[in-house]
Order: structure tokens, then C-alpha cells, then sequence
């Protein structure tokens, strides 16, 4: 095994500033472990015998990002080096930060405080030299997660710990280690996982999210019982059954929604957000639904009752659950509204003879810039009904797809009136013509804009007037 390895240039120089200053530097975290999975390492952590005050004397631009905890960032270069002072901590009381650091004279007293044995090692920016006392390598070789020391003791310390472990398996494809595994399991581990803010996790479930093959942290959450901590809305999705004598669905909603993540673009969220949400509403609106057929198995005219199962609006009731949950982990408002509205019209069901008002009216009621992560949503959730990646450029489905977006490039590349604001009339102008402000007002409005919709070539001044004043003495003749 090597116990040597080739220092950046970059980080070359930058230990030069410790060197000159009489400190040590080292190379630790996610880098070093993506070296030995011979990936290309970008995100650099560094430990330093440094103090925080020393760091910043030896660079020009040092920013305070985690002082109290020992950590500054260093812009250098162009880069972003996180440095942190060699440190040990001791006790976790309330399951999320250490009640003391203190700062740790070697490098070895610092790796002994860290979570996973893979991310236990350090590289001596002096030379190159592998510090390894845990034995991350051999345990990266294996693709194996494993505590640094007794697993209990590193789970109790930090209850986001437990949830990293699941992280790390999903994105980097490892196992985790038989004893490691075990825990995750215990009422004790737990209740310190609920002791973490919902950001926290929050942060490690989007990263859960982006892996190339979520649905297996999204088991590994659900099995070892973390998932309905946080979301136990999920737990009625086991076990509900969509399979019917149509055969539409392979699995139950939750094994659905796990594979419909897998299927989603893993660069963009908040398509992976809503392919995890999308049918979160059926199990509270399910139903089934009897009735009595001709047994075709059989020609002597017996019958045989058949269940139709329906989950009609369960995209309305999703909506609702799915804007709870995301409000409640914290998720910043532009992506709760834009996967909610996602989740809300996931189920459109476009057709050929759609009219071009039609389109018009759907463009209208579906956001255009969420147009194309709702075409993602729809294949996502095709690949979720099989967990596979089956060749859909043919299918009746795709086709459908495809057609539809042809049709609302045709109606965007026309300049058609989409919005109220497009209109060749407005409020000030129906006011100056005798129609009064107010609720009247407003509903001429509205239908001049169904008007429109339904037919572009009337939206000139002129015949909207004409239509407007019509619409305007119907309404005082009925009042």
C-alpha cells in the first residue's frame, strides 16, 4: 500500500505560508478520500496546528466562517481551503455540538475525534506522507463504512452522524460495516438523531437526493427507522398496494416513489423533490372500487367480482402534504412552491385532439418556466412504475410528450397572450370607456382573457372594447 502521494501545486504553495511561519498543515476530509477512490478532488479541508489567529495573519483574505470551532476559510488562488486547528471534543449533550473543544497538539488526536475510518486520514502537506491510524484505506479498498472506534460511542456523540453513514453508502455505493449497520437500528442512536435540527438533516436528505441512485439511501432510511422521524407521512405509502386487474403499477407507492427519484435528473432537485413527493396523497384518498364481471376463465356464464382501485385528486392532496413537509425541513420558499405546483399538476393527461385553446389554457395554469421539469417529472414517474430504464421513445406516452411540447413551442414562438398583462386592453383603458372600477371590472377582465385564449385573433383594442361593453350591459341588465 503507498504511503505517499503527490501534493497539488496548489496546496504546495499554500503550506508554504505554514512552513515559513513554522506550522504543520495537513490534507484531510472528503479530498483525500476521493483520491483513493481516484476521483478528482475540488473541495479542499485543511488541519493546521495553527490557531485561527495565526491563519489569518499569514493570509490577506481569511473569512471567520467557524471560528468558535477553530475554522476559517482561505481564499487563495482562486480557491476556497477551509482550515481548521488541530482539535479534540468531549461530550455531546444534547446530541449536536460538543460541550468543549479544545485545540489537540498532533494530527493523530485530531483524526481520533472523527466519524468514519475513511475519513480519518490525512496527508502531510510537507511531503506527501499518509497518516492512517484507523485504517481508511483498506475500508475505502473494501467500500466499507466504518466508525472510527466503537460505533455506539461515534453514534451517541452526534446524531447526524447515523444519517451520514446512510449519505455516504448512497453516493459513494459503499456497504456499511456489519457492528456500524447494527446501530443505526437502536431506539438509543435514535432518540440522539432526533436531537439534530431539521436543517441538518434537511441538508444531508438533498445530498441523499443527488446521488446517482437515491432510492438506496431512501430504504437504507426507511428500514433503520430515520425516515419517519423526520417524515412519517411516508409510512402509510408501505404496503399501499396500485396494482389492479390493469396492472399499471409494479410496486407499492413508496417503493414507487423511491425508484421515481432514481429516474429523475439527479442535477436538478427540485425534479428529484416532487419525483419523492409526487404520490404521497394516494393512500389518503384511496379507494376500491367492486364490481361484478363475466369470469372469462370459465364459459358456463359464472361471474367473478373484480377491485378497481382509484386515488382521484390525490396530486391535490399531495400538494398539501408535500408543502407541510417541505415547510417543516426548512426548504427556502422558491423550492417549496415550485415542487408543490409540480406535484399539483404531475397528473395532466394530454391528448391529440386537445384543442389549441386547450394548450393555450394548460400553458396558462402551468408555469412556463416549470415546463420542462414537469416533462421530467412525467418520465421519472414512468421509471418508477418498473425500476427500469426502459426505451420509452416509442411508447404512446412519450409520443404524447413530445407532441405537446411541439404544440406550446408553436403557441409561445406565436407571441400568443398568456397572462392578463398581454392583453391589448386594461383596467385604466375599460375605466376611460365607461365601465367602473370594481368587482364588474374585474371579471370583464377574466373573460376578456378566456376570450383571448380561446381565440388570439380577438385580442385588439378594438374587439375587446366591443366585447367588453357587451359583457358590461348584460351585467347591469341582471342586476
Amino acid at each position: 500500500m503507498i504511503n505517499k502521494i503527490k501534493i497539488p501545486s496548489l496546496l504546495t504553495d499554500f503550506y508554504s505560508h505554514f512552513e515559513k511561519a513554522g506550522f504543520k498543515a495537513y490534507l484531510v476530509g472528503g479530498a483525500v478520500r476521493d483520491i483513493f477512490l481516484k476521483k478528482e478532488a475540488s473541495d479542499w479541508d485543511v488541519a493546521t496546528n495553527a490557531t485561527p489567529q495565526d491563519v489569518i495573519k499569514l493570509f490577506k483574505f481569511v473569512v471567520p466562517t467557524g471560528i468558535e470551532h477553530g475554522t476559517v476559510t482561505v481564499h487563495f488562488m482562486g480557491e476556497e481551503i477551509e482550515v481548521t486547528t488541530f482539535r479534540t471534543e468531549a461530550g455531546y449533550s444534547d446530541g449536536r455540538h460538543p460541550d468543549s473543544i479544545n485545540y489537540a497538539a498532533t494530527i493523530e488526536e485530531d483524526l481520533a475525534r472523527r466519524d468514519f475510518t475513511m475519513n480519518a486520514i490525512a496527508v502531510n502537506l510537507a511531503d506527501g506522507k499518509i497518516v492512517d491510524p484507523y485504517d481508511g484505506r483498506k475500508d475505502i479498498a473494501k467500500k466499507m463504512i466504518r466508525t472510527v472506534g466503537v460505533a455506539h460511542e461515534r453514534f451517541m456523540e452526534d446524531g447526524l452522524r447515523p444519517v451520514r453513514a446512510i449519505r455516504f453508502a448512497c453516493k459513494l455505493g459503499f456497504s456499511i460495516e456489519k457492528l456500524t449497520y447494527k446501530e443505526l437500528f437502536e431506539d438509543s442512536i435514535h432518540q440522539k438523531v432526533r436531537s439534530i435540527s431539521v436543517e441538518r438533516f434537511r441538508d444531508e436528505f438533498t445530498k441523499i437526493l443527488s446521488a446517482e441512485k437515491p432510492s438506496i439511501g431512501l430504504k437504507l432510511l426507511e428500514e433503520t427507522g430515520i425516515l419517519p422521524i423526520f417524515i412519517p407521512e411516508f409510512t402509510i405509502c408501505r404496503g399501499c398496494i396500485q396494482s389492479d386487474y390493469r396492472a399499471f403499477h409494479k410496486f407499492d407507492v413508496l417503493d414507487h416513489l423511491f425508484y421515481a427519484c432514481d429516474g429523475a435528473p439527479a442535477n436538478k432537485l427540485n425534479v428529484r423533490l416532487a419525483a419523492f413527493f409526487h404520490d404521497i396523497g394516494k393512500p389518503v384518498v384511496k379507494q376500491i372500487k367492486t364490481q361484478t364481471v363475466l369470469d372469462g376463465d370459465k364459459n358456463d356464464g359464472s361471474t367473478k367480482e373484480i377491485g378497481t382501485i382509484t386515488f382521484y385528486n390525490h396530486e391535490s392532496a399531495g400538494e398539501k402534504i408535500t408543502r407541510e413537509i417541505l415547510i417543516r425541513l426548512k426548504f427556502p420558499n422558491a423550492v417549496v412552491n415550485d415542487v408543490c405546483h409540480l406535484v399539483k399538476e404531475h397528473m395532466f393527461h394530454y391528448e391529440s385532439n386537445w384543442t389549441d385553446g386547450a394548450v393555450r389554457r394548460f400553458l396558462v395554469r402551468v408555469k412556463p418556466e416549470c415546463l420542462e421539469d414537469l416533462y421530467d417529472l412525467r418520465l421519472s414517474d414512468m421509471y418508477g412504475m418498473y425500476n427500469e430504464k426502459v426505451d420509452v421513445r416509442y411508447s404512446e406516452s412519450v409520443k404524447l410528450l413530445n407532441e405537446l411540447q411541439d404544440r406550446i413551442k408553436d403557441v409561445m414562438d406565436n407571441q400568443n397572450a398568456l397572462s392578463l398583462k398581454d392583453l391589448a386592453v386594461n383596467g385604466k383603458i375599460l375605466m376611460e370607456n365607461g365601465i367602473p372600477a370594481g368587482k364588474q371590472l374585474g371579471l370583464i377582465l377574466n373573460e376578456l382573457f378566456s376570450c383571448v385564449l380561446e381565440d388570439p385573433e380577438l385580442n385588439t383594442k378594438e374587439k375587446l372594447l366591443e366585447i367588453a361593453l357587451k359583457l358590461y350591459d348584460k351585467m347591469k341588465s341582471q342586476a
